[in-house]
């Protein structure tokens, strides 16, 4: 048991989130939050670290036959901490503003409502998988971040970094509401039938 949760997959898992505190330190250099152009390059570069880690954890895992309990646990919950927290960091620091907020709240409140319902369902042993566009989603989501933890900095290389980040990140909610009104009707199924 100890030799998997210290399996190569696991250990990029663990990874992931040791990175969430550091790319929030990251605006924090200075002693305040301040986002130099050095600070939104290497929060993005560590975010696409990251986020390489959560393609090849479960890849890794599935192929090396290493799947283990605290992985299946660890993974959804790491994923969860990098995309809050920066999406926190990101309208602290002004990034994501007035109606953009809006983007990022139904993301975050998805989110919340997936897990709570992923938890409730296991207690009665139903497996809900993840569907093709919830993929495209994460992926749409993960981009538009990408782009937002650029900013500024990103805007001197590619004009209108900020403001595709924000175009994407609008995508992802829309994509997030139909996959979690989708989440939702599978759960509801199992809610009534308990009752």
């Amino acid at each position: 048991m100890a030799s998997r949760a210290y399996s190569i997959p696991n250990l990029l898992t663990y990874g992931r989130i040791l990175t969430v505190p550091v790319i929030v330190l990251c605006f924090f250099i200075e002693g305040s939050l301040h986002s130099t152009d050095f600070a939104r390059w290497t929060a993005f570069g560590l975010f696409v670290a990251a986020s390489i880690t959560d393609f090849f954890d479960g890849y890794l895992a599935r192929i090396w036959e290493q799947t283990s309990n605290i992985g299946r646990m660890l993974d959804p919950i790491a994923d969860k901490l990098l995309v809050a927290s920066i999406l926190l960091l990101l309208a602290a620091d002004g990034t994501i503003a007035g109606w953009s907020l809006w983007a990022a709240i139904t993301i975050l409140c998805r989110e919340i409502l997936v897990s709570g319902l992923r938890e409730y369902l296991a207690a009665l042993k139903v497996s809900v998988p993840v569907t093709r566009i919830a993929k495209w989603k994460t992926t749409v989501q993960m981009v538009a971040i990408g782009f937002l933890l650029a900013g500024p900095a990103g805007e001197k290389v590619l004009p209108y970094t900020v403001l595709i980040g924000l175009t994407l990140l609008w995508i992802a909610a829309a994509i997030t509401i139909y996959t979690g009104y989708d989440y939702f009707r599978a759960g509801l199924k199992h809610i009534v039938e308990d009752e």
